[in-house]
């Protein structure tokens, strides 16, 4: 007690020096956790914009030929076919989960409520391909044997089912997709993304509806084992010049197919984002290396200005030990104090940043649709806030005990003369 008594009254008598070393340490640990928060925040927001898909998904659709091929003239207008949807399900080894696509625009109609939705007859594959969510309380998504029979069934986003049934449940229901009945057998509870609120009917039955020849204008499908850039980009011709085969187009026609491969386009945000964190972290450390030297500079001219002060505590009967004691303490008190003051600092202005944030997001979402994401949650892990401090009370406790030491080992007469 005596020891904190003694290293309390040389804090309040210095009270400008204990401030510069305490802003010192806060400065530094608040710099290092918003640089931190900005660079998780803004990998954080990109990265969210891939989950309206499996971040390995393929998808195609049929252009317009701008080359002739083998006496076709160009200029011609193509679609896929049950064909095309074959050659990906046998010939496309790198393929997984594959599903046609089906996209019309409808109205939809229960009791006297109605709205015009995007129509999309899918296999039952879509669901994990892009990612789709049902609670135990929201049925289920398009199976096989609605494919096979050619079921009056539709899935409809969460979004629909608050406009049209009004906060009751929409399972079980029967609504209209223009003059058609559908009975609801699932809800969709995953947020809807740019392109707004859709609804999910069986492929084979949107054939028999919208496409009596059977033609279609889009598949989509996961991918394995294709982990970098350059087996996606080989991928990518690979799978133009089996479809240009049955399509009938020259695969170096830039028009007649168009593929959008999410996982290159996944590979190389990442590859971008581990340049940003590289950058983050090394601007990170040389400011916590600037906190270091700060707290080190300021301990040197703490323990040097306190020479004649501790020749005078020797002279009197204090030991080196205890010199030195409640140097190393006052050192971990001010890196500790004011530390975790820059900790909570930098936490609090992350955390109202995200709070922002979600409130911004929440806005956007209830006025029609979850928009882009640029930068979200842009919060910390503790472990490299706590890790940062340590390093810097452990820098302050080096600092201080080094001169501290050198001093103690003065003569008390010559440590008197010093000024």
């Amino acid at each position: 007690m005596n020891t904190l008594e003694e290293i309390f009254a040389a804090l309040k008598h210095n009270k400008l020096r204990t401030t510069m070393t305490g802003l010192s340490v806060s400065w530094g640990i608040f710099i290092l956790i918003v640089l931190l928060g900005a660079g998780n925040g803004l990998q954080n927001g990109v990265t969210s914009n891939f989950s309206n898909r499996a971040t390995n998904t393929v998808q195609m659709w049929p252009g317009q030929t701008s080359l002739p091929y083998k006496g076709l003239k160009s200029a011609r207008n193509l679609n896929f076919s049950e064909k095309e949807l074959s050659t990906v399900d046998d010939n496309v080894a790198e393929s997984d989960e594959e599903t046609g696509i089906i996209d019309k625009s409808s109205t939809i109609t229960f009791g006297n409520e109605y709205g015009s939705y995007r129509i999309k007859g899918v296999h039952p594959s879509y669901q994990k391909v892009f990612n789709l969510e049902f609670t135990a309380r929201n049925g289920r998504f398009i199976n096989n044997l609605d494919i096979e029979k050619s079921n009056k069934v539709i899935v409809l986003d969460k979004k629909i089912e608050e406009t049209l049934f009004k906060n009751k449940p929409a399972l079980g229901q029967y609504v209209k997709v223009g003059s058609i009945v559908f009975k609801v057998v699932g809800v969709n509870t995953k947020k809807e993304g740019w392109d707004g609120s859709q609804a999910y009917i069986p492929f084979t039955t949107a054939q028999s509806i919208y496409n009596p020849d059977k033609k279609f204008n889009s598949i989509a499908f996961t991918t394995k084992g294709l982990e970098t850039k350059e087996s996606n980009e080989r991928f990518d011709k690979q799978l133009k010049t089996k479809m240009s085969q049955t399509m009938l187009f020259d695969p170096k026609d830039e028009k007649a197919l168009w593929i959008n491969n999410s996982q290159e386009n996944y590979l190389q945000t990442m590859r971008i984002f581990k340049g940003i964190n590289l950058f983050v972290t090394i601007v990170g450390i040389f400011t916590l290396i600037a906190g270091i030297v700060g707290v080190s500079n300021i301990m040197l001219v703490s323990v040097k200005e306190r020479t004649r002060e501790i020749g005078i505590r020797k002279a009197i009967g204090a030991s080196p030990a205890s010199i030195l004691t409640s140097i190393v303490i006052e050192s971990i008190l001010i890196t500790a104090l004011f530390g975790y003051i820059g900790m909570m600092m930098g936490i609090g202005l992350t955390e109202v940043v995200n709070f922002v944030m979600e409130k911004s997001a929440a806005g956007q979402t209830n006025a029609g649709g979850e928009q882009m994401s640029v930068f979200k949650n842009p919060t910390v892990q503790i472990g490299y806030v706590i890790f940062s401090t340590v390093i810097l009370i452990i820098s302050g406790v080096i600092a201080g005990y080094m001169p501290a030491r050198r001093a103690t080992r003065i003569k008390p007469i010559e440590a008197m003369r010093e000024e």
